[in-house]
């Protein structure tokens, strides 16, 4: 490095980094740093590269761990680089590449040593290594209680708010996120979530953190421009016609006046744009997080998307992650089952889902869907996810959450196509068939005990569970029959088709009180088909029970509870989304690379 363009495999050989690791203090005005970050070396934006580029590094940066205590050289190198950053803004908007150039060179080497760094030693350790000086008489004056390193961490997010992200500034950005990124990969190698190291403090609660509000909002803005790494030979900035980020920052007013002032962190910006981010780019982890994240812990965010009279682009995403949930993992999952559920809180929603007509799902290949609601299409996937869950992972949490979902939208269920009910009674006779099974086997553990001191399954705990599923599933249609019967003739001819399945639940102990409405229909509806003759065909059953549905008492069917379900976070979910959040981070490949070994927070097969 130095004046030329530099290579991984120069890097062990390269005069100006040895000079840099090695013995000798350099003092901060020798013509030597303006030497140092002087070279043409394009940034790694894979894991592959990545690995490559720490592998020549580590060599080099365990040197400078022994010397830098004598030298103060790393110190000195992050000044040179503070120093640079203080003309970043004007140099962008004077578009003169020096700063910027030499800055996200200093930034780089600072990066790849950090890296090497944390692997190597504490976080007090490498507080340490920020605080090493030359000791070299006259060269720089100490500085007594600066804290370089906070002073990093403050400038890196400073960067990232002010300088605007344009062709000649995105790998400096870039490189000061990835930097982040490194300073708090230390969470990677402790299973325990840290909440009280160095790092953490001078971000949560130092110079930063006047600078939250700014910086989630720039990172927000960076996610919904989507912009893409410019070709490494650009150098010319070219202003966009729409005016670009500031623009874009304006443009945000409007959609955030009704925001509270007395909230200290809230900031303006425009959810339209983000809306169509974020349903435009549905289909990853990340993406899905950060809606989930939205839709929770926003109001404003979620008020606005729930008005939207578009939200099929948004939910038709969320529905074909979980119809491909065998590709998935099973955090992408439940984030998307949860978005479901919160959305599902609203009876606007449940209620539009049904006016939605959706044509030719190409993804949904089990059977034809020519024409279907989009809230009957919701159903079909989410119980196709619930039979998965049976069959598969058996995770009792998904099931509650696809069951709060369904119970949500039961009292709101509208026209239901005529799979939708059938998949609905077919879930169901699944249910009632696992049933008898863990019945069976009780039956017969107990019969084969007898003189026989081993341990048996707990199968009372497995009839349990599988009764609280029947009983949600037995209100969900119950709900339905009793809020909206006359919209949903399809269920009605689905559960006449079916009738025997509810016999044996008729009079169960844990059923017998909302057996009596299903009863009440099926009896109804049963003597109205009688009265019409035998051999009737499918367009005079559903003639019937049309006719029947609007002629049926409603005192007739008793009243339950409205099935309302709100999803509620655990009391510490950093414990859940830490991890996650990290193991994304990991499994990206952008620019970083971590070696499996020593990692403790997750287990590698967790994604």
């Amino acid at each position: 490095m130095g004046a030329n363009t530099s290579q991984v495999s120069d890097l062990s050989d390269n005069p100006s980094l040895k000079a840099l690791v090695g013995t000798e203090s350099i003092s901060e005005n020798d013509p030597f740093w303006n030497q140092l970050i002087s070279f043409t070396f394009i940034s790694p934006t894979n894991s592959g590269d990545s690995k490559s580029l720490e592998e020549a590094v580590i060599p080099l940066a365990k040197i400078l761990i022994e010397n830098n205590p004598r030298t103060g050289n790393f110190g000195a190198l992050v000044r040179i680089f503070l120093g640079r950053t203080k003309e970043l803004k004007i140099s962008t908007e004077c578009q003169d590449q020096l700063f910027i150039w030499q800055a996200h060179n200093a930034l780089l080497m600072i990066r790849c040593l950090l890296k090497v760094f944390i692997r190597e030693m504490s976080e007090e350790e490498l507080h340490l290594q920020f605080s090493y000086h030359e000791r070299a008489p006259g060269s720089f004056e100490e500085t007594g209680n600066e804290d370089l390193l906070e002073e990093l961490l403050s400038n890196l997010v400073h960067l990232i708010v002010e300088v605007p992200l344009l062709d000649i500034t995105y790998n400096i950005l870039f490189e000061a996120v990835t930097t982040l990124l490194v300073f708090f990969s230390y969470q990677l190698f402790h299973k325990d979530i840290l909440r009280g190291g160095i790092i953490c403090q001078h971000i949560m609660k130092g110079r930063c953190m006047s600078l939250t509000s700014r910086l989630v909002k720039t990172l927000l803005y960076n996610f919904i421009r989507q912009e893409k790494c410019p070709p490494p030979a650009t150098h010319i900035f070219e202003p966009k016609a729409e005016g670009g980020l500031l623009y874009g920052l304006a443009s945000g007013v409007a959609n955030t006046s009704t925001l509270p002032m007395e909230q200290p962190h809230a900031f303006q910006i425009n959810f339209n744009s983000l809306y169509t981010a974020l349903y435009e780019q549905q289909r990853s982890d990340q993406v899905t997080l950060l809606l989930y994240t939205l839709l929770h812990q926003n109001a404003n965010m979620r008020t606005y998307m729930l008005s939207r009279t578009d939200m099929d682009n948004l939910v038709l995403p969320i529905l074909e992650i979980l119809y491909h949930v065998e590709e998935r993992n099973s955090h992408h999952v439940y984030m998307a089952l949860i978005i479901l559920l919160i959305l599902t809180e609203d009876d606007a929603f449940n209620r539009s889902i049904h006016e939605v007509v959706l044509k030719n799902i190409s993804w949904y290949t089990e059977r034809s869907l020519t024409e279907i609601s989009l809230g009957s299409l919701l159903i079909l996937v989410v119980i196709r996810t619930i039979q998965f869950n049976m069959t598969r992972t058996r995770d009792k949490y998904l099931h509650t959450n696809c069951l709060a979902a369904l119970a949500n939208m039961s009292a709101q269920f509208r026209c239901l196509h005529q799979y939708a009910a059938q998949r609905i009674i077919s879930l169901f006779a699944l249910l009632s068939k696992k049933h008898n099974k863990v019945l069976e086997q009780a039956t017969q553990s107990l019969r084969g005990r007898q003189g026989d001191n081993t341990a048996l399954p707990d199968y009372a705990q497995d009839l349990n569970v599988i009764e609280e599923v029947i009983r949600m599933m037995l209100e969900i249609i119950n709900s339905c029959l009793c809020n909206s019967l006359h919209h949903n003739p399809n269920l009605v001819y689905a559960l006449l088709y079916k009738r025997e399945l509810f016999e044996q639940f008729r009079m169960h102990p844990s059923f017998q009180d909302i057996m009596q409405n299903l009863d009440t229909v099926i009896g109804f509806f049963s003597q109205r088909l009688e009265q019409a003759g035998s051999d009737l065909s499918v367009e005079r059953v559903q003639e019937v029970i049309m006719k029947g549905a609007q002629a049926l008492p409603k005192d007739r069917l008793k009243k339950f509870p409205e099935l309302k379900f709100k999803y509620v976070e655990e009391d510490q979910p950093e414990d859940f989304f830490i991890p996650y959040v990290w193991s994304l981070i990991f499994n990206s490949g952008v620019g970083l690379h971590w070696s499996p070994h020593g990692i403790e927070l997750f287990s590698m097969d967790s994604g």
